[in-house]
């Protein structure tokens, strides 16, 4: 693709300043209109070193609202950021509706410079390019427009630009060790980026190569590009507004699995063995959570479950012997105005742990698929994508590194009615129930059928959902502390 590429295009400085105001000043508004109506924009300027990145995104940003755009220069990994999940750093780093993100470079790094420098592995490329391709998939259908620029300019011109900072002492220390062996090794770095454009450019974010010999031409391409594409996305925002998408009849789960309906409910743990039993694991517990922190190993744990299905106490017990400050209990309530500006995902991402730290969520990003889902807080389509997009968020957790497990706290209508019961009459438990709560035991048989295919649909082998017996809230509490114990030992013993 690159080799076809003419570098020789120019545009003159008469053509520039006949041609720039216009499309400076309709940048402006779409910005505005873009503001307007809500929709979140990504920038991204890759591209050869010295290709002038920066001198275009400052161009472009001249004739934006500075409160409307920020501005991420990608480098290394900070100690933070090496952290966590490849793609946490960017996901942190999404715009919230109506407002653009501009990348100096992003996550290309990873399979570019990170590549070229050996750091990012052969055997890690396939899961680079997954993460890469789902991150702009999932962000693209949530609403985001992206627009993605190559920068291309060919090596003699590059070292023609490298040696012209170099030679002055206020820029020579943009000119990198890696810079310079880029440069001697122009075809090989070229053939990394070839390869990341086929298995990168896609319908929902393709790339426009920037010839960028010539910088005026370069500057008025960038401007021609972002102007068409943010039109576009004007355009298809105002066709479903005008056009709001059709709702489709509730899902049938296809397979017809009702996995809760298996789940022996009679399983029980007499009071002697439970005080045993969670001694034992506790113990345990408190030494592997510091063997996590000492090994670096992140853990997610996700509890989800029937109102009054004892998922509060079951993480009370479990975290009782653990250091506090190695652990998080995210409790997940209704979107925030903040939250609900962003992508579903993104408020989960940011709560992810680094290294050798402890995340756990009390309510997950599955309210997408159940409650969101029951409630019409989301479109049939949001709800149905979204197994897609919860495998693959979990998938890049694994490949950090992370043991992923996820509850279901599972009871049946009786023992929530007669909890509710025993809530209501104890003045310390009152808060614990609302009307809500009521209500949605109307709807017992709707979640029901969405939990049998959440279970079916997300449970995988580097996630996998645990249903928990919970009738018995001691037998409950024992088989969480028993799985999560056991899972870290696996984990320790793959080390």
């Amino acid at each position: 693709m690159l080799e076809k590429v003419d570098l020789s295009k120019k545009l003159s400085k008469e053509e520039y300043k006949e041609k720039m105001p216009q499309l400076e000043a309709k940048l402006g508004r779409l910005q505005r209109e873009c503001k307007s109506l809500g929709i979140p924009i990504m920038i991204v300027f890759e591209g050869f070193g010295a290709s002038g990145k920066g001198l275009q995104i400052g161009r472009l940003i001249q004739s934006m609202d500075p409160r409307g755009f920020e501005v991420y220069p990608i480098k290394k990994e900070t100690e933070e950021e090496r952290m966590h999940p490849f793609m946490w750093r960017f996901w942190t780093k999404t715009p919230a509706r109506g407002r653009i993100s501009i990348f100096d470079g992003s996550w290309y790094r990873r399979v570019l410079i990170d590549r070229f420098e050996k750091r990012t592995k052969n055997k890690e490329l396939a899961d680079a390019f997954h993460s890469i391709n789902s991150f702009e998939e999932q962000l693209s259908e949530d609403g985001t427009l992206i627009i993605k620029l190559l920068l291309d300019i060919d090596k003699k011109e590059q070292k023609k630009r490298f040696e012209k900072l170099e030679k002055n002492k206020e820029t020579a220390w943009r000119v990198t060790q890696g810079d310079r062996e880029r440069n001697v090794h122009y075809d090989e770095y070229a053939a990394m980026m070839e390869d990341m454009l086929f298995k990168t450019d896609t319908d929902y974010a393709p790339w426009t190569i920037i010839e960028s010999m010539d910088k005026r031409f370069a500057t008025f391409k960038i401007y021609s590009t972002v102007i068409k594409a943010m039109t576009d996305q004007i355009e298809k925002a105002r066709q479903e507004k005008a056009e709001p998408f059709q709702e489709e009849g509730e899902s049938v789960n296809e397979l017809q699995v009702s996995i809760l309906s298996g789940t022996d409910l009679s399983l029980r743990c007499t009071k002697e063995e439970y005080k045993e039993k969670l001694e034992k694991l506790q113990k345990k517990m408190e030494k592997l959570h510091g063997e996590l922190y000492r090994r670096r190993i992140p853990v997610v744990l996700g509890f989800e479950g029937w109102d009054a299905g004892g998922k509060g106490g079951a993480i009370k017990r479990l975290t009782e012997r653990m250091d506090a400050r190695g652990y998080v209990v995210n409790p997940t309530a209704s979107p925030n105005d903040i939250e609900k500006a962003h992508h579903y995902l993104w408020r989960f991402w940011r709560a992810m742990p680094k290294d050798g730290h402890v995340a756990i969520f009390d309510r997950t990003w599955y309210g997408r698929v159940m409650v969101e889902r029951i409630e019409g807080f989301c479109t049939t389509e949001e709800w149905k994508r979204a197994y897609k997009e919860i495998n693959d968020m979990e998938r890049d957790l694994y490949n950090a590194g992370a043991i992923v497990i996820k509850f279901w706290m599972h009871i049946d209508k009786d023992e929530q009615e007669r909890r509710f019961r025993e809530r209501q009459e104890n003045p310390e438990k009152q808060w614990k129930i609302t009307d809500e709560d009521w209500r949605n035991r109307e709807k017992w048989e709707q979640y029901e059928d969405a939990v049998n295919e959440m279970l079916m649909r997300t449970s995988t082998d580097y996630a996998p959902w645990v249903v928990v017996e919970g009738n018995d809230k001691y037998y409950a509490r024992v088989k969480v502390l028993r799985t999560v114990v056991d899972a870290i030992e696996a984990r320790l013993k793959e080390e």
